[in-house]
């Protein structure tokens, strides 16, 4: 059983006025790699959860830690609002779910911070919050990446991690 366990600050880049109940209010440019122009903010949330690993075969034969699937808790206003798996898949408990794939990326602030990204909508499911959505945004990571020793093929690791994803529509 692995406890994950660590504090992170959010801070909502990018979307001035915007009640997310994330606990900063500062903004700062999204960079133009991830940028959504012309589209807008449908639910902004914060997410804490992991990055899970596992130990394979990679080319030469040697072993190395491959991503295999975020889980994560996703938050607003203190309350769970849904889910983040893989897919990757986002999830609201209002039963809208929405699959997307990877479109632009940004470094993350640290090289221990899985990069910021933008993702287009590949499906969608529901009539809820999410029904629409076309872009989303990962920002404001914090953790997630690994690159320990992998000594032991079908090991597993989750690298805590904390970002704040944003989901907007034309």
């Amino acid at each position: 059983m692995i406890t994950l366990r660590f504090a992170f600050t959010a801070v909502l880049v990018g979307c001035a006025g915007i009640d997310t109940g994330m606990a900063s209010a500062q903004t700062a440019p999204i960079p133009d790699a991830i940028a959504a122009k012309g589209e807008h903010v449908v639910l902004a949330v914060h997410a804490e959860g992991a990055q899970v690993y596992d130990c394979k075969a990679a080319e030469g034969g040697k072993l190395a830690w491959q991503f295999r699937e975020p889980i994560a808790t996703l938050m607003q206003e203190g309350k769970t609002v849904g889910r983040h798996y893989a897919g990757p898949t986002w999830e609201h408990v209002d039963g809208s779910r929405v699959v997307g794939k990877p479109s632009g990326r940004a470094d993350g602030a640290t090289p221990k911070d899985i990069p910021w990204l933008k993702l287009d909508v590949t499906s969608e499911s529901g009539a809820g919050t999410l029904a629409g959505v076309t872009t989303i945004q990962r920002i404001n990571t914090k953790g997630g990446q690994y690159a320990g020793a992998c000594e032991l093929a079908g090991a597993t690791y989750a690298a805590p991690y904390a970002a704040d994803y944003v989901f907007l529509r034309k």
